[in-house]
């Protein structure tokens, strides 16, 4: 009888790949391990979510920078008028603060029709780019990128004086004190510490509640006849002028004009919340006008009600900045009791508390429209990239910077900061107003007349003013940024044309090179020095190559060397690979390599490989010992045509026992283990979402994950889509035939694909799934 035939095992089919392979991760370098202890963990890009703020939140945290100026506006006013007029001074510092409330006034109903308009966001960059172009729009962004250095200089800088005043022995130390508040700043963003409403809510309102305090009881005091005058003139305060007769108490029209200039600071940081608008909660463009209003109203009346006060009680200004006016108000109007003295400690924290992180919103917004240029080609690509924490750790490591040097070169004193920082402000302001003007005119949407007339009297306004700045504080420093702009706009535009020529020479006839004809042969050189195991991995690789000709050169400057290596070749049984020894007698080795190359590329029909042994070395000596001449071979041989240079690295250091290969075996035994034992995840129903590791062949299986790659290739030359979904247990792969792209599917994406899983190229995979885009997990 026959033996019955025993029936063939069923093939088990492909499994996914896991999720980690069988190789060891190389460690962590020193600076990243550094990076992670200073900063945190790294978070994934799918982490960058946005939290939608209301109006009490939104209003702590965009107005800051602006009500913080109220601080320290009067007192650039006094600064100005009091060594020219004396006590005089204090009968016009309150028209100066009317007149500048009016700018005030149209610069909020500017900006409420910028923010309806450009609800995404309506920074001056790119209101002037879309209605003016693009070179103009360079203007306004480098005015509004200057504004923001100098918006954390003077805001860290009055932050320190404010403390100086109520603790005078901080006096001495401003200039540290200021750079120190400007690096745990940047360090906070640096960790993605952004425009949290906790963080901010506290301080602004703690600050808005002193002032209300101090205004009200104030202006009590001086609705009784109570408030007190300051007659004392001690030594450190301004030198006091004589008034004179006239309409303006002896002042000249110029000096008027000036004390309006610096008082101009008072309006700065009006545009941070047409910046943010996609901040707030819906309906956006709504809730941003009417937090705009309530941010203008509270300067206007905290400016006015401090001007009044100051002119009331005759304070004046020291020369030294320190103590400040609005401290000396608040002690004047608080007294000396022991209330008196908590409330003026109040005062004073709070002041510091919102002028320090009033420097926060140039943390949040320089970062930003930096990437803006860069985006646009104007500034260097690498201010684009989002760091360790998604921020962009570029620009903000820029700011801090120069917002140091700034403070250390105005010795931390504000009125020495204050006349450049205003001309920038009113630059922007002018370009962003006249681009609204202009965008009212071409678009003629409902209301557009009412709109025309705010957007153009708020822009001649700002022209105006911004005229009056860089006439009256020319010598004050506005000259600096005067001559700056154009200059870094030149350079912003070279940089474009760079950027604009690089992409025409990359961009240049692809297809043709892509498609070119291969060349009939294909010479691969290996260069050695010497036999040592990088050149025998090189070697070893362009075996692989399967070239028309392999031969190994070695560039004769020492003879002997030459010939030792020579004999080791034979010894070790090389001469199957040609070693080819070129002589080189002035030493010039850039110069006999190209002369090499060149003999192979002579014919026309020749495609060359050169195959570098690079060594890499660790630490600093490796590479203070080891000269680059690879680096020569690289950049001299890679413009012969038809000539490609590869380096083949190998890490000096490492025995090659003990260098990690991903053997075959070992990633076809981690796809064979069974999913429950290796992973522990129970098995699922059909119809609901699998785990990536219980998948199997033939089976229809419902897989939920990540697209962690894409890639697009043709079949038989019909297109096919294909993208790598992971998840914690693996990761499989979904084909779709006759696709080059799907809408809504990119790297990222959260993805569900149902079908049955079959063999595709050796990996499990599924054909022409069903597929449904998930959303991403968002904070709201």
């Amino acid at each position: 009888m026959l033996p019955r035939p025993t029936a063939k095992p069923e093939r088990q089919g492909p499994a996914p790949l896991p999720p980690e392979p069988g190789i060891d991760l190389p460690p962590d370098p020193l600076v990243y391990r550094m990076k992670r202890r200073l900063l945190g963990r790294p978070l994934h890009t799918e982490e960058l979510a946005h939290e939608r703020l209301g109006k009490p939140t939104a209003l702590a945290v965009f107005a800051s920078d602006n009500l913080s100026s109220s601080a320290y506006a009067t007192e650039e006013i006094l600064k100005v008028l009091v060594p020219v007029i004396g006590v005089a001074a204090f009968a016009l510092v309150i028209p100066v603060t009317l007149a500048l409330l009016v700018v005030l006034g149209f610069l909020i109903l500017s900006y409420r029709q910028t923010i309806k308009a450009y609800p995404t966001a309506g920074g001056a960059y790119i209101v002037t780019r879309d209605n003016f172009g693009v070179l103009p729009a360079q203007v306004a962004g480098v005015a509004l990128l200057t504004d923001y250095i100098l918006t954390v200089a003077v805001s860290v800088s009055a932050g320190t004086a404010a403390l100086a005043s109520a603790w005078s022995p901080l006096a001495p130390w401003a200039v540290p004190v200021s750079v120190a508040f400007i690096a745990l700043i940047a360090f906070g963003n640096l960790r993605g510490v952004k425009e949290s409403g906790k963080l901010f809510a506290a301080p602004t309102y703690f600050f808005i509640f002193d002032m209300i305090v101090l205004l009200g009881y104030g202006l009590v005091r001086l609705m009784f006849g109570h408030l007190p005058v300051e007659h004392a003139h001690p030594a450190g305060m301004v030198p006091f002028g004589g008034a004179g007769g006239g309409l303006l108490m002896g002042a000249a029209v110029f000096k008027v004009l000036t004390a309006f200039a610096n008082g101009g600071a008072a309006v700065t940081g009006v545009e941070a919340i047409s910046n943010g608008v996609p901040a707030f909660r819906v309906p956006e463009w709504k809730n941003a006008r009417e937090t705009l209003v309530i941010m203008g109203s509270t300067l206007g009346a905290m400016f006015l009600g401090l001007s009044i006060l100051a002119a009331k009680m005759h304070v004046a200004p020291y020369e030294a900045g320190t103590p400040t006016v609005i401290s000396q108000i608040g002690k004047l109007v608080y007294g000396r009791s022991a209330s008196g003295t908590a409330l003026y400690l109040c005062l004073q924290a709070g002041t510091a508390l919102i002028l320090i992180l009033a420097a926060n919103t140039s943390f949040a917004d320089f970062p930003r429209l930096a990437s803006f240029h860069a985006g646009d080609n104007f500034m260097p690509r690498q201010l684009t990239k989002r760091g360790h924490r998604l921020v962009f750790s570029n620009g903000i490591i820029f700011l801090a910077v120069a917002s140091a040097v700034l403070v250390v070169v105005a010795d931390a004193k504000v009125d020495n900061l204050i006349g450049l920082y205003a001309i920038g402000v009113f630059t922007s302001f002018t370009l962003s107003q006249a681009g609204m003007a202009k965008h009212h005119v071409t678009e003629k949407e409902e209301g557009w007349r009412t709109g025309l007339f705010i957007n153009g009297t708020g822009a001649a306004l700002s022209f105006v003013v911004d005229v009056i700045i860089a006439i009256t504080k020319f010598t004050h420093g506005a000259w600096f940024v005067i001559i700056l702009v154009p200059v870094m706009v030149f350079v912003l535009v070279r940089l474009a044309r760079q950027y604009e020529m690089e992409d025409e020479a990359l961009a240049h006839d692809v297809p043709a090179a892509a498609t070119a004809p291969v060349l009939r042969r294909h010479v691969v050189l290996v260069f050695v020095d010497r036999l040592d195991l990088a050149a025998a991995r090189a070697i070893q690789y362009a075996r692989t190559l399967h070239p028309s000709d392999l031969r190994a050169v070695h560039f004769v400057i020492d003879l002997h060397h030459a010939e030792e290596l020579a004999e080791s070749w034979r010894q070790l049984g090389l001469s199957g690979i040609p070693l080819e020894l070129v002589d080189c007698p002035d030493r010039r080795l850039t110069n006999a390599a190209i002369s090499a190359v060149a003999r192979d590329l002579a014919d026309g029909e020749t495609e060359v490989s050169v195959l570098l042994p690079q060594r890499q070395f660790h630490g600093v000596w490796g590479r203070v010992l080891h000269d680059r001449t690879g680096d020569a071979f690289v950049r001299d041989l890679s413009r012969l045509a038809h000539c490609n240079v590869t380096t083949v690295p190998f890490q000096f250091g490492a025995r090659e026992a003990a260098r990690q290969e991903v053997a075959p075996a070992v990633i076809r035994e981690a796809m064979g283990q069974p999913a429950a034992a290796s992973n522990g995840h129970p098995s699922v129903p059909l119809g609901t979402a699998h785990f990536v590791a219980n998948a199997q062949w033939r089976q229809r299986v419902s897989i939920q994950g990540r697209v962690t790659a894409l890639r697009v290739l043709p079949l038989a030359d019909i297109p096919s889509m294909e993208c790598v979904i992971s998840d914690d247990t693996g990761s499989i792969s979904a084909v779709f035939h006759g696709r080059r792209e799907i809408a809504g599917i990119t790297v990222g994406t959260r993805l569900r694909v149902e079908g049955t899983a079959v063999d595709h190229h050796g990996r499990l995979a599924v054909l022409n799934p069903a597929y449904e885009l998930l959303a991403t997990p968002t904070k709201h």
